[in-house]
């Protein structure tokens, strides 16, 4: 669905909202602080790109009711709201790189398979729960004629862009601290796995030890010669995109995997590593070597298990301690402990949000600052 019309709506609302970024274009203080609730809610970004996509419908089309963003409700002002937010939305949102959801907001179990009118009396079961209240309350708004829905679609992307500039600003300061002290400072092995265990206590961290192998791969791939794949998107399945775990190696310029690393923020089980031998086994040629890495306890038995498998299969598997892994890494390899560092940093901000929020990344360069600060 291509239509130059709704992308010079969008246009319009970004060209409006960007000359007023310090001043509302509404004059309704409830409604004001209901936008910029869902503007600000770092746990939930699904509702921000759940309103852009309502009322962009509702301004390409005045008839439709913004309350009903669901065919499946049968009525002539209903409308297909995923199908604008994934024609519309996804390219919009990447392209200002705007504190919202990467992927449809229709897909959010609060959102999905829906077939009812949106009134602010529906329990939609998501959570924060003002945040879907708001949305809710803010969509009776625009029908009860409070709000234009022009008026919702520019303030919700003047909010947006002020998230996302404030955001910008606390990285650039952030960073600019830690290249103030770069050249003062070179943390010991001890002192970088401090810091990377600190960051994994941290919540939401399910993505990081991926980034710990990754980085400490492409910071000795020279002396490997060996190399990581391209990282595959936090969310998505192996059967899909056919890997055999989260990371895969390779030997420096060949393609053939040769070790497959699996992450688990749980303890690992007999049942992962059957489920893993049968993912191997369909593998052509087999890999040679399968690395469970877990942040939590690994049971003697499940070691015990992991190591009878190379017998049966010639594949050798086995269970490793995240933290362990990244001690021995970064003692054998002494002389690269800042280049894995620089590296983790670097695999760290460029991850999606929706697998690396953003508090999460702050407080990984506040974390080594406040680490690099005690060096100096």
């Amino acid at each position: 669905m291509a239509n130059s019309k709704v992308t010079a709506i969008l246009d319009l609302a970004l060209q409006k909202a960007s000359k007023s970024l310090k001043k509302p274009i509404i004059n309704d203080s409830a409604i004001e602080k209901r936008i910029e609730l869902i503007a600000r809610n770092t746990q939930n970004r699904a509702c921000a790109r759940f309103i852009l996509a309502c009322s962009l419908a509702k301004i390409d089309k005045p008839g439709l009711d913004i309350r009903k963003p669901y065919t499946e409700i049968g009525d002539d002002d209903a409308f297909s709201g995923r199908t604008y937010d994934e024609a519309y939305i996804t390219e919009f949102v990447n392209q200002n790189e705007l504190p919202c959801n990467s992927t449809t907001a229709f897909l959010t179990p609060a959102f999905r398979n829906r077939n009812v009118v949106l009134t602010p009396e529906v329990n939609l079961v998501g959570r924060p729960e003002s945040v879907y209240k708001a949305t809710l309350q803010l969509l009776d708004d625009v029908y009860q004629r409070k709000i234009t829905a022009e008026e919702l679609l520019t303030e919700l992307v003047r909010w947006l862009l002020v998230v996302r500039d404030e955001k910008r600003q606390r990285m650039r300061s952030l960073l600019a601290s830690l290249r103030a002290a770069k050249d003062e400072t070179s943390l010991p092995a001890e002192g970088i796995i401090g810091l990377i265990e600190q960051h994994l206590k941290l919540k939401n961290t399910s993505r990081l030890p991926v980034l710990v192998v990754a980085a400490a791969y492409e910071a000795a791939s020279d002396y490997l010669r060996e190399q990581v794949q391209p990282l595959q998107r936090h969310n998505a399945a192996d059967k899909r995109t056919g890997s055999l775990g989260d990371l895969e190696i390779t030997l420096i310029d060949e393609q053939q995997v040769v070790t497959s690393y699996e992450m688990k923020t749980r303890k690992v089980t007999k049942n992962d590593i059957d489920h893993a031998i049968e993912k191997v086994l369909k593998s052509n040629p087999l890999i040679q070597n399968y690395i469970f890495v877990t942040t939590e306890t690994i049971d003697q038995e499940v070691v015990n298990y992991a190591y009878g498998i190379y017998e049966k299969t010639g594949v050798e598997m086995v269970v490793l301690d995240c933290i362990g892994f990244l001690r021995h890494f970064l003692h054998l390899f002494y002389r690269l402990r800042m280049r894995f560092l620089e590296t983790y940093q670097e695999l760290l901000l460029n991850e999606p949000e929706s697998a690396v929020s953003q508090p999460l990344k702050e407080a990984f360069l506040a974390l080594r600052q406040a680490a690099e600060s005690q060096e100096i």
